[in-house]
């Protein structure tokens, strides 16, 4: 995120609002949204006095009361962008809430590696090699995920869209990638991991991050 003291972030789809303190802690100001009131419950009583909190759809910020336009320095949205559609109403709503240069960063599953239903590990018993197996990758997709038990029924559904999608939504609201990191799963290797395991842990990423800058538009 590359925080300046002083920065005001928006935590978009905060959930229950884990980067509050580490905003707070370099001397930001935090503001999380997200459109479950129970989670927002939670990240109140566990951040509260990190930053502030506010149930809405990160999709329309503009109706928020409080959320003014080109007011803050960064957007994130933390695992939260897969989980959130349309696309290009988020990301306009990004660009909207930022100011001029702001940063928008997003940490997202990778999409060309990870992807809900279409995708897993597979084992290469010859080449004693473990694998990544793609079924599906440029079909955007709405895939459900989990089904709540009990008298309160719903599907929680996650978006998959190939990284072309993310990019041109992006140009088109303003934005310009400047920095991009594929993130493996190398931390969680042990000496007791198998070897074929921890190769494929250390060669394949299963999480991506981006930083865009907004830019101005004519």
């Amino acid at each position: 995120l590359a925080m300046g003291e002083q920065d005001r972030v928006i935590d978009l789809g905060c959930g229950q609002g884990v980067l509050a303190e580490s905003v707070a802690q370099a001397g930001g100001e935090y503001l999380g949204v997200d459109a479950s009131t129970r989670l927002i419950e939670i990240a109140q009583q566990r951040h509260g006095q990190d930053g502030q909190f506010l149930v809405g759809d990160v999709t329309k910020l503009s109706r928020l009361d409080g959320v003014e336009a080109d007011s803050f320095d960064a957007a994130v949205f933390l695992l939260s962008i897969q989980d959130i559609d349309p696309l290009e109403r988020a990301l306009t709503s990004a660009a909207w809430v930022l100011k001029p240069g702001g940063r928008l960063v997003i940490l997202m599953i990778h999409p060309a590696f990870r992807i809900p239903r279409q995708s897993g590990w597979g084992f290469d018993e010859q080449r004693k090699l473990q694998y990544r197996r793609i079924d599906q990758y440029l079909t955007p997709n709405k895939i459900p995920l989990k089904e709540y038990p009990g008298k309160q029924q719903g599907v929680s559904f996650s978006f998959h869209r190939p990284l072309e999608v993310y990019f041109e939504a992006l140009s088109q609201q303003g934005f310009v990638v400047d920095r991009l990191r594929e993130l493996s799963t190398a931390a969680w290797v042990t000496n007791q991991t198998p070897r074929a395991q921890g190769r494929a842990a250390r060669e394949i990423p299963l999480f991506l991050a981006l930083r865009a800058r907004k830019v101005a538009t004519e």
